[in-house]
């Protein structure tokens, strides 16, 4: 038992450390091409995108050069993996806060949902 666990948070932690980077390649270096995935993922964003099915993420038409995105709190358990950041530099009078939950399956972000708040 004690190994299982060891085995499920070494690849919660993994789960972490892909979605962190991801994140970051999309919204801060806004490397799309970087972002391929095998496979297809599903979008649900409530504010940027509603729904997409894509090969890359091309969100880059609607983001603006500015936009950043600052990760909080990340948490995982089995094959999700929620973060808590702040998306800032995109136009609007306030930062959007947002959580974010990824569904990850061997190695491929293949859903993910968003929630936002302004602050």
């Amino acid at each position: 038992m004690a190994k299982m666990k060891m085995v499920s948070e070494k690849i919660e932690s993994k789960n972490k450390v892909l979605v962190l980077e991801a994140f970051d390649t999309l919204f801060n270096k806004r490397d799309y091409a970087a972002l391929s995935v095998s496979g297809r993922l599903t979008i649900f964003n409530t504010a940027l995108i509603s729904r997409l099915d894509v090969r890359v993420c091309s969100i880059s038409s609607r983001a603006p050069p500015t936009l950043r995105y600052e990760p909080g709190t990340i948490v995982a358990e089995g094959d999700l993996v929620i973060v808590h950041g702040r998306f800032s530099g995109f136009g609007a009078p306030v930062n959007w806060i947002a959580a974010d939950i990824v569904r990850i399956q061997n190695g491929i972000l293949v859903e993910h949902w968003t929630s936002f708040r302004m602050k």
